[in-house]
């Protein structure tokens, strides 16, 4: 499974969870298989999905699932500090590991070596960190948000992007209609 077929087994378990989705092929992948209000894309930040996630964790309620990417996470190592310091139990961070930078090209990442994200984020605090194939993903975030415990989840897939469209809606709409869902 590539990261495309990952983010389609995600979609009956999102419910109203408040998503935001990594820069990039990401963003544009779960928009074409989903685009919904409860999704904020990221346009223009790599590294701070999961920091952004967090932060809207711990100002507000709902369930939060941070979809970010290994090449994402290991350019802003220190969110897993910041995330393991200020555990917040409605807070999933999803990482799909498929050991390249899928945005620009697929070049190798640390990820697809020596450096193992899930170890990584235990050093840094995290407690509940699970590391899952593609294939049990969905299972594991469904019960991610259905605990209360803030869940690190590191997602080992292939490498692969699925040729979709760009994101057409404008930023500012993009923001709008998540805050508007963030208050409803």
């Amino acid at each position: 499974m590539i990261r495309y077929d990952v983010l389609k087994t995600l979609l009956p378990v999102l419910d109203d969870s408040l998503v935001v989705c990594n820069i990039g092929s990401p963003s544009q992948e779960l928009a074409s298989l989903a685009d919904r209000p409860g999704n904020f894309y990221m346009l223009g930040t790599m590294g701070l999905c999961s920091s952004i996630g967090l932060g809207l964790a711990l100002a507000q309620s709902k369930p939060v699932l941070a979809i970010d990417g290994d090449g994402s996470v290991l350019t802003n190592m220190a969110t897993l500090a910041t995330i393991g310091n200020n555990p917040v139990g409605n807070f999933v961070l999803l990482i799909i590991d498929n050991g390249s930078y899928g945005s620009t090209g697929d070049q190798p990442t640390y990820a697809s070596g020596k450096t193992s994200l899930a170890a990584v984020a235990s050093a840094c605090g995290c407690e509940t960190v699970i590391e899952c194939t593609a294939e049990e993903t969905a299972k594991v975030v469904k019960d991610a948000l259905a605990s209360d415990a803030m869940t690190i989840i590191v997602s080992k897939c292939e490498s692969g992007n699925v040729a979709v469209p760009v994101i057409e809606t404008d930023p500012v709409v993009i923001a709008h209609r998540f805050m508007a869902e963030v208050a409803r």
